[in-house]
């Protein structure tokens, strides 16, 4: 059976989508006040570091996911049960985004509609891409950024243009202010969503140009930090501090002020449609981590098997982990400040480190 391969270009794509995904759907780093967008910047060169740790790793075991080089590294005997723990980690954190882009329906034109209904349209269009393969996902990602690209700018350029922005919002920038961004990047935006490049480990196998998986992921990095900070310094120029961090969905609040000489409103769909293919692509690429990892803990011949079962549980996690979405909310805080960092930072270059001192020492050859 050939195996599924992805370029340059549409792991570039993947990356982007996946980085915008529900970064640009909610508020982040609210502890910065009006320094958001410079602490997304501050985020910047820690994100890239993650990921190249874990490109490096993908490199040294070429053909494994992350539960294969964590079961290398550690041992089968602890590594069979750390890759193990990382299953209910991304179905968590994908039923996560999967709330929150039905959240964002409800709340702007499916108010009648039961989340259940609506997370399970999405969690259908899952599943029928990932049935194609990574392959086809990736391309489709490929085709599909130039259309967030477009819708993005023409939301942005109307913002603009409707006289809406007041620059007094995001500045002036003193030294609490740095030193606040620089609190809010570490390790809160730099682990939502940098960190959470971590599901690429499943996805980076397939890349066909190891000497490019560095250079291609470092800049759909920068490109998506930089996408982010201008976005969220829009929306907060907008807004302004106090109702930046009091709405549930900022940009979508900033797009229904867009009237200009009431000709053009009514821009939300555009940015309706921006988020809901942001958090599809997200959430793709968490369902197809989840199934990955368990095909690779119990050896199942059919993967097409495993897209049902972790789709499912996504989708009931999604309505049943939170009565409402301020409890949803803020049981997101504490799962980003306890959790999540563990798998998405402190295992991956704990492996790193451990890979690299039974390399110098030569404990893989006594090991054989």
């Amino acid at each position: 059976m050939k195996k599924e391969v992805i370029g340059p270009n549409q792991l570039l794509a993947l990356i982007i989508l996946f980085e915008l995904g529900t970064a640009v759907l909610v508020p982040i780093g609210l502890e910065s006040g009006h320094a958001v967008w410079l602490a997304i910047l501050f985020a910047l060169p820690g994100g890239i570091l993650l990921y190249l740790v874990f490109a490096h790793l993908s490199l040294q075991f070429p053909n494994q996911i992350i539960s294969g080089y964590t079961r290398s590294i550690l041992g089968p005997w602890l590594g069979w049960p750390v890759s193990l723990l990382f299953l209910p980690v991304i179905l968590y954190n994908g039923s996560r985004n999967l709330r929150e882009a039905g959240d964002l329906l409800i709340s702007a034109s499916y108010d009648k509609t039961p989340i259940l209904i609506i997370n399970s349209i999405m969690i259908i269009a899952v599943m029928y891409i990932l049935s194609k393969g990574i392959e086809v996902f990736a391309r489709t990602a490929e085709i599909v950024l130039w259309i967030v690209i477009i819708m993005g700018c023409i939301c942005i350029v109307a913002v603009i243009s409707a006289g809406l922005v007041e620059y007094r919002n995001l500045f002036p920038l003193h030294m609490g202010d740095y030193k606040q961004a620089l609190k809010s990047a570490y390790p809160n935006i730099l682990i939502f969503p940098f960190g959470e490049l971590m599901c690429f480990t499943t996805i980076l196998p397939h890349f066909n140009n190891s000497r490019k998986i560095k250079k291609t992921g470092i800049a759909a990095i920068i490109v998506s930090a930089c996408l982010l900070s201008f976005t969220h310094a829009i929306e907060m120029a907008v807004l302004g501090e106090n109702l930046y961090s009091r709405t549930a969905f900022p940009m979508f609040t900033t797009i229904t002020l867009v009237n200009m000489a009431n000709f053009i409103q009514r821009l939300d769909a555009l940015v309706m449609l921006t988020l809901i293919i942001g958090a599809f692509f997200k959430l793709t690429v968490y369902c197809y981590a989840a199934v990955a990892i368990a095909n690779d803990l119990f050896k199942v011949n059919d993967t097409s098997r495993l897209v049902i079962p972790a789709a499912v549980i996504m989708l009931f996690s999604s309505f049943v982990s939170a009565q409402n979405y301020t409890e949803h909310m803020n049981d997101g805080k504490t799962f980003l400040q306890t959790l999540l960092p563990v798998f998405c930072a402190v295992i991956p270059i704990l492996l790193l480190l451990i890979h690299r001192v039974r390399r110098r020492f030569g404990l893989y050859r006594q090991q054989n």
